[in-house]
C-alpha cells in the first residue's frame, strides 16, 4: 500500500521532489503531477519507485527510466534506484493534479 504524502520520510520527500523535473516529453509536464508516480520507498540508499505509464509499450518508457534513475540517486543519502512498473491500478486522467490538467488544457 502506497505511503500518503505525509508519511514520506525526509528522504522520500527529497525524491519525490527530485521526480518533478523529470518531465513527459510528449507532454510536456512532470511524472509526479501526471499521476504517474504511485509509491516513494527508500530502505538504508536504496530507492524503489513504483510507477506506471500512461500506455503500455510506451515507446518512451527507457528514456524515462533513466531520467527518474539520474534524479533519485542525485539525492543526497541514496545511491541506487529501482524502479518497479506496474498496469494496478490503470492510469487515467483522474490521477493527474490540477496542475497537471491546467497545464494540458483539462477542464471538469
Amino acid at each position: 500500500m502506497a505511503k500518503s504524502v505525509d508519511r514520506l520520510s525526509k528522504i522520500e520527500r527529497a525524491a519525490k521532489a527530485a521526480l518533478k523535473n523529470v518531465i513527459d516529453p510528449e507532454l510536456g509536464v512532470d511524472l509526479v503531477n501526471l499521476g504517474l508516480i504511485y509509491e516513494i520507498k527508500v530502505v538504508d540508499t536504496h530507492c524503489i519507485v513504483t510507477m506506471t505509464l500512461t500506455t503500455m509499450g510506451c515507446p518512451l518508457g527507457n528514456l524515462l527510466a533513466d531520467q527518474i534513475k539520474a534524479a533519485v540517486t542525485a539525492v543526497k543519502g541514496i545511491s541506487t534506484c529501482k524502479i518497479h512498473l506496474v498496469w494496478d491500478p490503470i492510469w487515467n486522467i483522474n490521477r493527474m493534479s490540477r496542475v497537471a490538467k491546467v497545464a494540458l488544457g483539462i477542464h471538469e
